[in-house]
């Protein structure tokens, strides 16, 4: 019997714990632009439309930042790739203080967009980053593994800014204050990481230019059809459709998670936000119970059924039935949990010397996370916000015909 491929390596284990928290830092910054939107509305007398720019900016640096991110990944590795990412996100942070002096939506958009840049940089890296620290064989536990974290910055994102903006929002209130002090530490800490990072010597990773005839193809990722362009391989085309549709019901249903929670359930805002604490750690139980499924279901399994179990959620949400519309809504960050990371390391399989490439069309797929929040927005604008939630069914359709039946690698 063959022996149980490894976790990781003891030589890995520093460079995976730094990938790792980076999972963690982002999920804090994506979360935190949801709490954003809510505050923006208030501060900036904003409509639900309007205020999903911020998801928008953010989300839209993916597209423009996926291929030049993939390219610098591919030219000066793993970890200037990182230190880059890192780099964009801190400055994007301290912009917030010109754009919170000027009380410009505009300027904050801007901001956004450079912090989005830097995110988008650290996702193209780390996914296959952490994909390439141990065997091919236990790729999709490590990067759900390290998801598990971005779950847990999910969680300490929205308490972190619950606690800072919302709490302090007044009847008519435009101070801005808060915004600046809380981002300023947010880039200083970003900085510190960068810094420490830069620091660390990364040990060479898995080469993936071997031929598959040299080595076990199950161990390494081995381009198992090397004649083939990059989309001409099914799986990875459907992964980047996959991943699209999965972030833009990520982003719709979290950017208006606090407008359903204050406008539905009736909770002031400051309750609703604290709420998302609540809905992050579904997100957090998710990972961990769905990384220890995968060893007993094949992860293509686990993410078809999770997405038909978000279509029957989404479906109750839209009902506004009180609680169980609301459990129902934090249930599907439960069932979310798996689907980005699952996608992402399904869609680069057997890629081998194109895999840094594919790693950048599929980050640039989270472009629908910039495009869904708008359509949600106009929809709870002008019928309700319940109603609103209807619309992701579309998007967790196409992850179930990815989960079901394109994932498929074919040689």
């Amino acid at each position: 019997m063959p022996n149980k491929p490894a976790f990781t390596e003891k030589k890995f284990k520093l460079t995976l714990i730094f990938t790792t928290s980076l999972f963690m830092f982002w999920g804090i910054a994506i979360t935190m632009g949801d709490v954003l939107n809510k505050h923006f509305q208030h501060v900036l007398s904003l409509t639900k439309s309007q205020s999903a720019f911020v998801q928008f900016a953010i989300f839209g640096a993916y597209f423009v930042m996926g291929i030049p991110a993939g390219l610098f990944m591919k030219r000066f590795g793993y970890k200037n790739g990182v230190l880059l990412g890192l780099s964009l996100f801190a400055a994007g942070s301290f912009l917030f203080v010109p754009a919170a002096n000027t009380a410009s939506f505009t300027f904050f958009g801007i901001a956004l967009f450079i912090l989005g840049c830097g995110l988008a940089t650290l996702e193209t890296v780390a996914h296959p980053f952490m994909a390439a620290l141990g065997d091919q064989r236990t790729s999709d536990q490590r990067v759900n593994f390290a998801q598990s974290f971005n779950a847990l910055g999910a969680i300490i994102g929205p308490a972190i800014g619950s606690y800072f903006l919302l709490r302090n929002n007044v009847e008519g209130g435009t101070d801005l204050t808060s915004v600046k002090v809380l981002y300023v530490v947010i880039g200083a800490v970003i900085t510190l990481i960068a810094i420490s990072f830069s620091f660390v010597k990364v040990p060479p990773t898995t080469d993936p230019h071997v031929v598959a005839a040299d080595l076990d193809i199950n161990a390494v990722n081995v381009d198992t059809a090397p004649g083939k362009k990059l989309f001409q391989h099914r799986h990875f085309v459907w992964a980047v459709v996959a991943q699209f549709f999965n972030v833009a019901a990520q982003a719709g249903t979290w950017a208006f998670f606090i407008n359903y929670g204050h406008e539905v359930m009736g909770f002031e805002e400051v309750t609703a936000g604290n709420y998302m604490v609540l809905f992050m750690a579904f997100m957090l139980a998710g990972r961990f119970i769905g990384t220890y499924l995968m060893r007993i279901i094949a992860p293509h399994t686990l993410l078809a059924s999770f997405a038909l179990a978000n279509i029957v959620m989404c479906i109750i949400v839209a009902q506004g039935l009180g609680w169980i519309s609301y459990g129902a809504l934090l249930a599907i960050n439960f069932f979310f949990s798996i689907m980005f990371p699952t996608i992402f390391s399904l869609g680069i399989k057997n890629l081998g010397t194109q895999t840094q490439q594919a790693s950048s069309f599929i980050a640039m797929g989270v472009v629908g996370g910039a495009l869904f929040p708008f359509l949600m927005g106009k929809v709870a604008d002008n019928v309700g916000i319940a109603e609103a939630y209807y619309l992701p069914i579309i998007c967790y359709l196409i992850i179930f015909l990815f989960g079901y039946k394109f994932y498929k690698v074919k040689h």
